[in-house]
């Protein structure tokens, strides 16, 4: 099966992606003083979300304040809680909208008529364009290194990001047609995590462990290719005449 990879990961496609590398030079970037008034309100959210992703990635969740990105961002504090509820819902928005546009273009994939080859071979290229992205790496390591003294940060992460990923592959393998071409015995939330589980392989120990490299397309479409032949093997149905 050959797999192509998905024009939507491009390097700077990701919100996380730009502000990690804003990061890496301590520049925040913040609504200028001097914006109009009547500037566009989607410009004026997504620079709020910029700057506090740059800010999480930069200092980590625990040691950021409200008040320093209502400052960087140029926004009141009132207004981060009346969209957001807080410092938690602010993150998950970020973690949402990184995630967002890496599976930008891609078809629902609960109405995809695609076969279903096609359908996980382009989500699992976008999947590994995700999880190595040199910002999720490190908000990945912020989390693990945070989870303990600040739980919020870890449930907030799990909403926003592997839940998610595991609902939408959930619902993927409960469409009827689907459903019918795969061992009958496992439940689609197993299938889920299982299609992970073959696509991450020992991603987590790369994430803590290796240089800060990201795998190239390349690389991620042979993963893929892989993860794919090795979780269809294991999951398919008996062939009907």
């Amino acid at each position: 099966m050959k797999i192509s990879a998905p024009t939507a990961l491009e390097p700077d496609s990701v919100q996380l992606d730009r502000a990690a590398n804003d990061a890496s030079d301590h520049q925040c970037p913040g609504k200028s003083a001097g914006r109009p008034r009547a500037a566009d309100k989607q410009a004026r959210l997504d620079s709020l979300l910029q700057t506090a992703a740059c800010l999480f990635l930069e200092k980590g969740y625990s040691k950021v304040s409200l008040e320093m990105i209502a400052r960087e961002a140029h926004v009141a504090v009132r207004t981060i809680y009346v969209k957001f509820g807080g410092k938690a819902g602010l993150l998950n928005a970020v973690i949402a909208e990184g995630r967002a546009r890496f599976f930008a273009g891609m078809s629902s994939m609960d109405t995809d008529t695609r076969p279903m080859e096609e359908v996980l071979a382009d989500f699992g290229l976008r999947f590994l364009g995700l999880v190595s992205a040199p910002a999720f790496v490190k908000l990945h390591r912020m989390v693990i290194a945070e989870a303990h003294t600040t739980p919020e940060l870890a449930i907030t992460f799990n909403q926003a990001g592997p839940q998610q990923t595991r609902e939408q592959l959930s619902r993927f393998f409960a469409r009827p047609e689907i459903k019918a071409q795969l061992r009958t015995q496992v439940p689609h939330e197993a299938l889920a995590v299982h299609l992970i589980n073959c696509l991450l392989g020992d991603q987590l120990s790369r994430v803590l462990f290796a240089a800060d490299t990201p795998p190239t397309a390349e690389e991620n479409q042979r993963r893929v290719a892989q993860g794919l032949d090795l979780f269809l093997n294991g999951v398919r149905g008996p062939a009907r005449d």
